[in-house]
């Protein structure tokens, strides 16, 4: 899990620091936003004190309606010992209670100009990325008419020498050999390449290679979903392999399952386009066109009308 703290998010959405400057480097750990009307109200009892504190218009509107000895006892609540940063939208005045109690607590208050619903939104993609669970994977990510295929198998069964083919075609790399996935959302997988290899393929025989220089900007991607997995591995005469596709095999990553095809490799095969059909046939079934299916149907139909 990425490292993030309170001052990463103050530099990454230019946030002004007002108080508590002492806990500028508290650990955020979850990407849920609180936002603490009820708690202002005078209600602590299930206070989420562990999450980022946003304050809009309503929250210091309605402080402002408090006695000042009932601000000062909610603020000071408000600032708890796990709380990361407290927020205010708007760039509204920051009420001389909180400042207080940010500096006894070390609690960092931050203000931003942006309305309250808009940076809600965009601190909570920020920290779902930043948070996401990631895991490595050794294969090849390539993008294939915009379905990204991650390509595994064991090392030297021509995974790298594929994904080269399917550039020469006018597809995309994302990443070779190491494969970083985090996962953004709900069954949703994101792949990108190490810093050190970003850009990078090797070949046997030739070495590394930068497709960037040698194909173009056009021949790589930063990052692409996951949506499909070929793995590849040595032609085996005495195991049976799918030849209809009607049952669909399933690979988990971190917590998602993902589509997986095994495709074997021997002489004569022309695995870049075979790669490449599927993908698109994998499309093709998420528009709900099923050629495996259709045929099943077909066939059915012509037993039983052989049985009439």
């Amino acid at each position: 899990m990425t490292h993030v703290t309170t001052k990463d998010i103050k530099d990454q959405f230019n946030l002004s620091l007002v108080s508590g400057e002492e806990g500028i480097g508290r650990h955020i750990s979850i990407s849920d936003i609180s936002r603490p009307g009820i708690e202002i109200a005078g209600y602590f009892m299930h206070y989420p004190s562990n999450r980022i504190q946003l304050l809009g218009k309503t929250e210091i509107s309605f402080l402002g309606l408090l006695e000042p000895e009932e601000k000062q006892d909610r603020m000071m609540k408000l600032c708890a010992l796990d709380t990361p940063v407290i927020i205010i939208a708007h760039d509204m005045e920051v009420p001389e209670e909180l400042i207080f109690a940010s500096n006894e607590k070390s609690v960092p208050v931050l203000t931003t100009k942006m309305p309250t619903t808009r940076f809600s939104s965009k601190l909570t993609n920020f920290l779902e990325s930043k948070l996401a669970p990631t895991t490595a994977v050794h294969g090849v990510l390539v993008d294939i008419y915009g379905v990204g295929v991650l390509i595994t198998g064991k090392s030297g069964v021509g995974k790298s020498e594929t994904a080269l083919e399917l550039v020469k075609r006018g597809h995309r790399l994302v990443a070779d050999d190491c494969v970083e996935i985090r996962q953004e959302g709900e069954n949703m997988l994101v792949g990108s390449a190490p810093k050190l290899i970003e850009h990078l393929l090797e070949i046997r025989g030739l070495g590394i290679i930068d497709i960037m220089t040698l194909f173009g900007a056009s021949a790589i991607r930063s990052y692409k979903r996951i949506t499909l997995i070929i793995e590849l591995e040595i032609w085996d005469e005495k195991k049976p392999y799918d030849r209809l596709g009607i049952e669909e095999e399933k690979m988990e990553i971190i917590d998602t399952p993902i589509t997986k095809l095994t495709v074997p490799v021997r002489p004569g095969r022309n695995l870049a386009v075979i790669i490449e059909v599927a993908a698109m046939n994998h499309r093709l079934k998420r528009m709900g066109v099923n050629a495996a299916e259709d045929f099943a149907k077909r066939l059915d139909n012509v037993i039983t009308g052989n049985e009439n």
